[in-house]
C-alpha cells in the first residue's frame, strides 16, 4: 500500500503531549494500521532532517513509530565522509517497550520534526534493550546503542507525550543540523 506523505504536526499541537493508545495485534494486518504505516513511512521518506518519526507526528495517536536504518550509521560514519545516498530501511515498531537501559549516560543535541528549530542537550542512557511488534506483528527485540538507542528513546517518549525539550538542560543554537529525530 503506498503512503501519503502527512503534514508534521508540531507543538503545541495537544495529540504530542497525550499517551497513544495501544495497537491490538489481531489489527495490525488492517486496511486503516497498514495505511498509518505506510504514511509514516511516505513522511519520513520526504523528511529532509528526520531519522525517525511517530505516529502522533502525523496526528494518529498510536503506539507506532518508524526509525530509519540510516540511524544504527550515523556513529560509524567519519565527519569527513561525504554523505553518501542510499535507500534506507524503515524500522517499524508497534507497542514498544524499553525492556533495559544502561546506567551509563551521554548528552548529545537532539532537535525534532515537530519543534523546527529548536536544538537541545539530552542526557539519554547509552544502551538500551527495546521490544515491539513488527509490521507484520511478528515480535521483535533487540539492543541498541548510541545514537540508535537515542533515536529510539526519543520516538519512545514520542508515544508518552513526552518531546526533547522536556528533557533538555540547555537549548543551542544550531545553523543546520543533521541529528533531528
Amino acid at each position: 500500500m503506498p503512503g501519503t506523505c502527512r503534514p508534521i504536526i508540531t507543538e503545541p499541537n495537544p495529540v504530542l503531549r497525550r499517551r497513544s493508545e495501544e495497537v491490538l495485534a489481531s489489527s495490525i494486518p488492517s486496511a486503516e494500521i497498514r495505511k498509518v504505516i505506510a504514511d509514516l513511512k511516505a513522511t519520513l521518506a520526504q523528511s529532509e532532517d528526520g531519522i525517525g518519526i511517530a505516529a502522533p507526528q502525523i496526528g494518529i495517536s498510536l503506539r507506532i513509530f518508524v526509525v530509519s536504518e540510516e540511524a544504527k550509521f550515523v556513529d560509524r560514519r567519519s565527519s569527513t565522509a561525504k554523505e553518501v545516498k542510499k535507500n534506507w530501511e524503515p524500522y517499524v515498531y508497534i507497542n514498544p517497550e524499553i525492556k533495559k537501559f544502561s546506567v551509563k549516560k551521554s548528552e548529545s543535541i537532539e532537535g525534532c520534526l515537530s519543534l523546527p528549530g529548536k536544538f537541545g542537550i539530552v542526557s539519554r542512557p547509552d544502551k538500551i534493550s527495546i521490544e515491539a511488534l513488527d509490521e507484520h506483528g511478528q515480535k521483535i527485540h533487540h539492543g541498541a546503542s548510541k545514537f540508535f538507542a537515542r533515536v529510539l528513546q526519543h520516538e519512545m517518549d514520542h508515544l508518552n507525550g513526552i518531546l526533547f525539550i522536556d528533557k533538555a538542560t540547555r537549548f543551542v543554537n544550531v545553523a543546520k543540523n543533521n541529528d533531528r529525530l
